[in-house]
């Protein structure tokens, strides 16, 4: 599943590929994204940027013209070569945005949109996102601002809010509060301003070390199988302390979390 530092590559190998070059073709699945691109002639025009927002990914056409799109579970993008076979079957297409050099193809997207600079300044979703944390200009107090707004809500829960702080998915959460030796199911109003912070910044930092790594990775390890603490590892020993790892389903998706009732207090 595409967390933040996975949308943050995908945003940097697009924009090496494609920033500055012109659209020379262009397909989509998604009719209203078909009009507009027709309506506002997206062929012909070159791809100023393209960056990432939190779990969303922004191309940036000249004139203003964006291309947003969201990964959810199974979406993904691919570059090819001009008449290189494709890894995925056409019919997983989504999107395909072709310059004279690059072809990029969006598979199994679900979420696209083509917004004009007006609709991107109204978009709620994107206006409502809180502080990215790849951002270099990151505002922790900010964040946890947001956090304190949630104070009746569990730590897990608000971690996977977008609107409080944008980039950490289900893996990271479970990581991050291993690491910060928090209980998820703690209450926000349980924990200290120094908690919040302590638990912002480690996310900031697996993130970025994810990043820079090209995978998925909160510990040091040459195991490629134990680059995490607790995700995925439902009653198997704490890699710290050795005591079974728990797992339960929670919040509104039912999506699970992992740690270590031993190695994370509850307040």
């Amino acid at each position: 599943m595409p967390e933040g530092d996975t949308i943050f590559r995908a945003a940097k190998t697009l924009d090496r590929a494609l920033a500055g070059q012109t659209v020379t073709a262009f397909e989509s699945m998604f009719p209203s994204v078909t009009r507009i691109a027709g309506s506002h002639r997206l062929v012909g025009r070159e791809i100023e940027s393209v960056a990432a927002r939190g779990k969303h990914l922004l191309m940036t056409f000249a004139g203003g013209l964006v291309l947003h799109t969201h990964m959810r579970m199974n979406g993904s993008w691919h570059l090819y070569r001009p008449g290189e076979r494709w890894q995925r079957p056409r019919r997983d297409m989504r999107l395909v945005v072709a310059t004279a050099d690059i072809v990029a193809v969006g598979f199994n997207v679900p979420v696209a949109e083509l917004l004009t600079p007006r609709d991107l300044v109204r978009h709620d979703d994107l206006r409502a996102l809180g502080p990215d944390l790849l951002d270099p200009a990151f505002d922790r107090g900010e964040a946890v601002r947001r956090m304190r707004q949630h104070s009746g809500d569990r730590i897990a829960d608000v971690l996977l809010n977008q609107r409080v702080a944008a980039g950490i998915g289900n893996v990271f959460k479970s990581e991050i509060l291993f690491l910060g030796g928090i209980d998820p199911f703690t209450a926000v109003a349980q924990l200290t301003d120094d908690d919040l912070e302590k638990l912002i910044d480690i996310g900031r930092k697996v993130l970025a070390v994810s990043v820079r790594a090209g995978q998925r990775t909160t510990r040091s390890s040459l195991d490629p199988g134990a680059r995490l603490w607790v995700y995925g590892r439902g009653g198997r020993p704490c890699r710290r302390c050795g005591t079974p790892i728990q797992a339960k389903k929670t919040g509104l998706d039912a999506r699970l979390t992992y740690w270590c009732q031993r190695c994370q207090s509850k307040k």
